[in-house]
């Protein structure tokens, strides 16, 4: 009998520590995620006590919060919400949040001091806690352009300030609205969610920032940048081919217009770029050889993730080895694997236009307090990390390059971008895909004042970057200008 209580009290001492160290864990460890578990209603209503701070645009605010009569004080309104959702993002009790909505929340809602000044005002009926506001670097006239320009078709645009980084245009098309996503009507957002993520265009999608593609012909500024890193000038010459005999493959690289890319029998670098010539793009990326190439993209931020205040992904080029030529061919000329976002073809033609330096993206220019003090800057600068510096190039590469593209827009491929009295450079490019049409890009500046990227994938049987998507990307940079006027 005494054996068999001594059992029992055992056993129920190892339950009741067991008891204690479940308790321990539920409170010392997942307090965080117990309390920021989106079924706390208590927590819920605590957050939409707090009128989230306003985000502007210009001198307008795109996203703030007006009062409710529901046990949800307040309520998350946007204004212009096709234009601006990829932007904003939206704020949901039920799904949660997403894009500066979510990555500036902290900021929205207001710092850890501030809570504890204004949580005192409430308590003594000085109103209800009032977030900071955050006010974005976009041109609203640039932003319209870029929506302007697409019009409805599936595609992106992104325009940087070359010299700081700030985000002037980040656009994504097709759009979506945010204000039933934002609603206190657990339903109506539950529907409306499926709706958008059930729609073959996926208009939730971020094309900007969020979506590779092939970057096509834009890419050889990448390769003109080893080469020039590499010694080789502009003039340097080239066999002006119709055909490049790629090694090991019976599958050559041809130009865009069968036959040679010019009349003669050579062709310089300068002008191959100017005219988009594949041939030379594909026997130059093959000469320098897959490890010149890869560094190359990579100083200019490929298979890294830039730093942002939206949520971005990382473009893409292949580790190859020195017997993949024919992969690293169709690299060359930003086919086969290489992949791209609109916001990192900008970036390429920011650094040659920040004399070869690499600027940090940002889209938030400050943060203000309640009382409409500056409480946070931009975090603007040049992006460095690791063993990669801010030099995506030297300042001589970039003045070359910077020369090579102006050449494109004033009597190449990129003619339709020209501002008449104002200096543009730029390259198209069309990219084949299997199964769809052309994806067709524009990327380029308007003097050192804007540095720009246009894609438009499965753009049409016979689209062209140069024809499609150089006057969206013309209507851009004159929008921003105007503002700069």
């Amino acid at each position: 009998m005494t054996k068999t209580i001594r059992r029992v009290s055992v056993a129920m001492l190892v339950l009741f520590g067991a008891l204690v160290v479940n308790l321990n864990i539920t409170q010392m460890l997942r307090a965080g995620e117990l309390v920021s578990n989106n079924n706390n209603r208590r927590l819920i209503v605590a957050e939409y006590a707090i009128a989230r701070g306003s985000i502007v645009a210009g001198e307008d605010a795109i996203a703030r919060s007006v009062e409710t009569t529901d046990d949800l004080k307040f309520l998350r309104s946007y204004s212009e919400p096709q234009l601006w959702a990829h932007v904003t993002g939206h704020d949901s009790f039920v799904i949660g949040r997403s894009a500066l909505e979510s990555s500036w929340n902290e900021d929205l809602i207001g710092t850890p001091v501030e809570f504890l000044a204004q949580n005192l005002s409430q308590l003594f009926g000085d109103g209800p806690q009032v977030g900071n506001t955050v006010r974005l670097t976009v041109v609203p006239e640039a932003q319209r352009a870029a929506r302007e320009g697409l019009d409805g078709r599936v595609g992106a645009v992104v325009a940087l300030n070359p010299r700081t980084g700030a985000v002037l245009a980040h656009y994504s098309s097709p759009s979506y609205d945010p204000n039933p996503l934002s609603s206190h009507d657990g339903g109506a957002i539950l529907d409306t969610w499926g709706e958008l993520t059930q729609d073959a265009t996926n208009p939730l999608l971020d094309r900007a920032g969020q979506e590779v593609y092939p970057p096509g012909s834009t890419f050889k500024l990448v390769v003109a940048a080893a080469a020039l890193e590499q010694g080789l000038l502009p003039n340097t010459a080239f066999a002006n081919r119709a055909v490049f005999d790629v090694p090991t493959t019976t599958a050559d690289i041809t130009n865009y217009s069968p036959g040679p890319c010019v009349e003669g029998e050579t062709i310089t670098m300068a002008d191959a770029l100017r005219v988009s010539c594949n041939t030379v793009f594909a026997e130059l990326g093959v000469n320098l050889g897959p490890d010149v190439i890869l560094e190359q993209a990579q100083r200019f931020g490929y298979n890294r993730t830039p730093p942002h205040d939206l949520s971005v992904v990382s473009s893409r080029f292949p580790s190859l080895s020195d017997n993949q030529v024919p992969e690293l061919a169709q690299s060359s000329i930003g086919e086969r694997d290489v992949r791209a976002t609109a916001l990192q073809q900008a970036l390429v033609v920011a650094a040659i236009v920040n004399d070869g330096r690499l600027p940090r993206p940002h889209i938030v220019r400050d943060v203000l307090d309640p009382s409409g003090r500056v409480v946070t800057t931009a975090r603007d600068g040049v992006w460095a990390e690791g063993s990669y510096r801010a030099e995506a190039v030297s300042e001589q590469t970039a003045s070359l390059l910077r020369s090579m593209m102006l050449d494109v827009v004033a009597s190449g491929t990129g003619r339709r971008a020209q501002i008449e009295g104002v200096e543009v450079g730029g390259k198209t490019g069309t990219a084949s895909v299997p199964d769809r049409t052309p994806t067709v890009w524009f990327v380029g500046f308007a003097g050192d004042q804007v540095a720009v990227a246009v894609v438009l994938p499965d753009a049409g049987e016979r689209a062209t970057g140069g024809a499609v998507a150089a006057p969206i990307a013309r209507s851009v940079m004159q929008a921003v200008l105007a503002n700069q006027s």
